[in-house]
């Protein structure tokens, strides 16, 4: 069998987004909703699918690929997936600014933690956050099979 076959999500590396500052100017996205039991997501692989379908059939697939969820309730959160054109008949949003991005690793019960430490961050360089995205880099599968569960935090400022 090939890596491909037995994996869903590619290995993440964290390099490219550790301590970053990120600027985007009307960076494209696909949005959509997840339905969610206090945080813990209940539908997001059939909204990956059924998104990811309509990315490509549109020939929008962008050069990176991750997804940003913006945990805005217990019961949902909004997904983006980046776009490299807008797409008729789906919701899209632009995201504009200046944005920190920091990795983290562990279980997702250090959340709490973690925000913590981002806001620290953002304190420590005098920003102050503005809004949170959280970019889950593999799904629960993989995490376990690689061993690893990365989270990225990117804080607008």
């Amino acid at each position: 069998m090939s890596a491909q076959a037995t994996e869903c999500c590619p290995r993440f590396d964290p390099e490219p987004w550790e301590d970053k500052e990120i600027v985007w100017d009307n960076k494209r996205f696909l949005q959509d909703h997840v339905v969610s039991l206090f945080h813990m997501p209940l539908n997001f692989g059939a909204v990956m699918k059924r998104d990811m379908e309509v990315i490509e059939a549109a020939g929008a697939e962008s050069e990176e690929m991750f997804v940003l969820s913006d945990e805005n309730s217990l019961w949902g959160a909004d997904v983006y997936l980046p776009i490299s054109k807008e797409i008729k008949g789906v919701k899209t949003a632009t995201l504009s600014g200046t944005f920190l991005s920091r990795v983290f690793e562990g279980p997702y019960r250090n959340m709490k933690h973690w925000v913590a430490d981002m806001t620290a961050f953002a304190r420590k360089q005098g920003r102050e956050i503005q809004k949170l995205y959280f970019f889950y880099t593999t799904c629960p599968k993989c995490s376990k099979k690689y061993g690893e569960n990365y989270v990225v935090i990117l804080a607008q400022i």
